[in-house]
């Protein structure tokens, strides 16, 4: 799955306090400013400052070992700024002769200002456990089921606040600017959030939300709408949300949007266009292509099936089931694996020998090959057979180890060519072998899973942010440093779910409690430098900057739909919350039933 921010590009930002090779240093400036602050300061209160400056000097000579003089040190910086001395002098006494206790964690005791006027409150509550060398326990495995569940609910409610306050019934919420951005105007981040909310047991939040569906979402409106991400964003959510509160105004909604995507099926091969006006009925393919996206047209197969289950109306699985059937006969084929464009007026492949790759416009294919096996009690043989055939060719043409730590990722092939590149899309792969192994495939897929689960964790672990990037480029020469290399163009993270919602299948599967340690790590770089105070998370353009991590300004409707959702999945103790022998998630995260029984 991807929305247009997610597709291969270059992003570069430039802008005053942002370079990632020459930040401007304004210290000159500063000192300026406080000389003349402390030329405006009357004579009472530069004698005040220097009597304080006095004191604090005796206190450090004789008392230096009290960690009573953190506490009188912050003082010190309090009267300082409320007398207006706050630049480099406030900054001397506030830090540079602090208590070594104090200079543990100097942020406990501030507010600080990045990302170019944001303000980010430090929060304490959010502060990453010790590591084990700190202590013999570590802090994480103190940590009740309870208090990480209320973590996720806790970065749930503030993203929501931050909706509710700037974005209320518009797509996607621009938390720095306290604005919004509409895609295509039918409240996204708010339907993705539907069954989360109900998961997580967020009444009153719920409560609200429906109350608009019912009163303001109307799909009658002449709008392109992106047929494959309004399926699994807006169709998954009503069909999600109506089966796990059996509340009829989901299941309306949701009928009256499928019918509404219909006419993108209207083409001579049957293959859908990747566009659809919702309220005036055509449909038509990129402006600049008549190729759609592979991903596009073989991953709404789950959604359109269970609106003809719940409907008893055949129409909605009979589309995408010649879909299904026409590219499982296509010719083109490299072992299994797909090119990532088809043709909507010919039925074929384009670009037959161009890119192989588990990324970006070809990743959910693969997905929904197993999933709609099991959603229709694994009763379809060439669903299993096209899997079954992809993972052998990923084996085959894809896994590499990197050289220095032999770590295993999965690669492309570009016009035959290997290429050591692998979209953080991809870490979706873990989590749907592993849910193979679970419903009886091969054993060797659990194997795979795991090495790759390291690898993912990896993206995150070697990054200063803790937080994985867009793309990472692995080594594979023995004697380099470092396994994962990340170009300037792929430093960006958009807040997406594809690891934690693997590292939610192999700890459903396995137990393994390093999982739930290595997801809590992510939660807790997400609320170290993407959390907005004012409320709401956004995505950020380096993820190897610490102290920059310049904000894109953007809250991706899947970070509440899906990345909040697999966390709390991860965290909780209840394997019959909704159980992956009864459920099967589409690729947005919202669950639907494992049918006892085909649709009639």
């Amino acid at each position: 799955m991807f929305p247009p921010s997610r597709k291969d590009f270059i992003s570069l930002t430039l802008s005053e306090g942002n370079s990632y090779s020459h930040s401007y240093n304004n210290a000159k400036h500063r000192r300026r400013s406080c000389w003349r602050k402390w030329k405006q300061l009357s004579r009472l209160q530069r004698s005040l400052i220097l009597i304080l400056l006095a004191l604090l000097l005796i206190i450090v000579i004789f008392c230096f070992s009290s960690p009573a003089l953190c506490i009188f040190s912050c003082l010190v910086l309090f009267l300082c700024r409320v007398v207006s001395l706050s630049c480099v002098l406030s900054y001397f006494l506030g830090v540079c002769i602090f208590h070594p206790v104090c200079l543990i964690n100097p942020n406990s005791f501030f507010f600080f200002s990045s990302w170019r006027g944001a303000m980010i409150e430090a929060d304490q509550a959010t502060e990453a456990p010790p590591s084990a060398h700190e202590k013999d326990v570590p802090a994480a495995a103190k940590l009740t089921e309870e208090d990480r569940l209320e973590a996720v609910r806790d970065a749930f409610r503030h993203a929501w606040k931050g909706y509710k306050s700037y974005a209320w019934g518009h797509d996607e919420l621009k938390p720095i600017s306290k604005t919004y951005g509409e895609w295509f105007g039918l409240g996204l981040t708010l339907i993705d959030s539907l069954d989360t909310m109900w998961i997580l047991g967020l009444k009153e939040e719920f409560t609200e939300a429906k109350a608009w569906v019912e009163k303001d979402l109307s799909f009658d409106k002449s709008v392109d709408v992106n047929l494959f991400e309004t399926t699994i964003r807006v169709l998954g959510g009503l069909l999600s949300t109506y089966n796990l509160t059996g509340d009829q105004i989901f299941l309306e909604k949701a009928k009256d949007l499928g019918s509404r995507l219909m006419p993108a099926f209207k083409t001579p091969s049957k293959i859908p266009f990747s566009d659809v006006n919702i309220g005036k009925g055509t449909a038509h393919p990129p402006r600049w292509t008549s190729d759609s996206t592979l991903a596009e047209v073989t991953s709404i197969q789950l959604e359109f099936r269970e609106l003809s289950r719940l409907t008893h109306d055949p129409q909605y699985q009979e589309v995408v089931n010649q879909v299904s059937q026409l590219v499982h006969k296509l010719p083109g084929k490299h072992d299994g694996l797909v090119p990532m464009f088809i043709n909507t007026n010919s039925g074929q492949f384009s670009h037959k020998g161009g890119v192989f790759t588990l990324g970006a416009r070809a990743d959910s294919y693969y997905e929904y090959l197993l999933k709609q096996w099991i959603q229709g009690g694994k009763t379809d043989d060439d669903l299993l057979e096209d899997y079954l055939q992809a993972v052998e060719g990923v084996k085959k043409h894809l896994v590499r180890q990197t050289g220095p730590s032999r770590l295993t990722f999965v690669g492309e092939l570009s016009h035959s060519r290997f290429s050591p590149k692998m979209d953080h899309l991809v870490c979706f792969l873990p989590g749907t072998l592993a849910l193979g192994a679970h419903n009886g495939l091969p054993p060797d897929h659990m194997e795979l899973a795991v090495r790759l689960m390291e690898t993912c964790h990896q993206m995150y672990q070697q990054m200063e942010t803790g937080l994985s990037p867009e793309i990472a480029h692995f080594s594979l020469i023995a004697s380099d440093s470092k396994d994962v290399i990340v170009k300037p163009a792929d430093r960006h993270n958009l807040l997406r779910p594809e690891t934690v919602e693997s590292l939610f299948y192999m700890y459903r599967f396995t137990k393994d409690s390093k999982y739930r340690d290595w997801g809590w790590d992510i939660l807790q770089s997400f609320n170290r430098f993407t959390k907005v105070s004012s409320g709401g998370f956004t995505s950020i353009n380096n993820v190897r900057e610490p102290n920059n991590p310049a904000p894109r300004d953007k809250m991706e409707s899947f970070f509440l739909g899906e990345t909040l959702k697999y966390l709390f999945l991860l965290f909780s103790d209840d394997s019959e919350l909704l159980s992956l022998d009864k459920f099967v998630f589409n690729t947005e995260a919202h669950p639907l039933p494992i049918w006892t029984a085909p649709p009639k």
